[in-house]
């Protein structure tokens, strides 16, 4: 059975396992050098308790990292905090076994819990896994941006995909951190 749970410093070298093929032979993202687990761990604790991250494993005590999702800050400036752009990796040993999904819906659910509005995903295209992915979770086309990252000898769009979290309300509350609600699973 998989679980869905908040990450924890200690995972940061299986989401950095995760993440390193991702980095250095494909093109999901366009770092060209993989961080090992202290830059994951700093980047885990760099966003003040507000955006998560989870992991999906295999079991509730126990087992490897599956899968791991996360929120960031979608821009720097103030009137943006009310949206956040949103990363899932699966391990290539999870690939279609659902964890992805879980531990994203996961997210989703969290962030609206803690009343943010809008969600932005990029997918370096093209792929059409991750698609699916966003998809199935709520996610629609946004658009494209042509040819923006330069990555393994070649130009890469990047396609935005982006779903409502919740309705804009006017004047909206400030989002709630993470620490507040925790893992929300509607």
């Amino acid at each position: 059975m998989i679980a869905i749970r908040a990450a924890t410093p200690d995972d940061a070298g299986a989401i950095a396992a995760i993440y390193a093929p991702h980095v250095l032979v494909g093109t999901a993202t366009f770092e060209e050098q993989a961080p090992d687990s202290r830059t994951m761990r700093t980047r885990m604790a760099a966003h003040d308790g507000l955006y998560p991250w989870l992991v999906a494993t295999q079991g509730e005590d126990a087992g490897g990292v599956l899968a791991y999702a996360y929120a960031a800050p979608f821009h720097t400036r103030s009137a943006y905090r009310w949206t956040v752009e949103t990363t899932v990796y699966v391990a290539d040993a999870a690939q279609r076994r659902g964890a992805g999904r879980l531990v994203y819906e996961a997210l989703v659910d969290t962030l609206t819990a803690q009343g943010f509005a809008q969600a932005i995903a990029r997918v370096a295209l093209p792929n059409e896994g991750s698609i699916a992915l966003h998809e199935a979770v709520g996610f629609r086309r946004a658009g494209v941006q042509r040819e923006v990252g330069f990555k393994l000898g070649r130009w890469i769009d990047v396609g935005l995909w982006q779903r409502e979290l919740a309705e804009p309300a006017s004047p909206p509350a400030e989002p709630k951190p993470f620490a507040e609600v925790g893992v929300v699973r509607l």
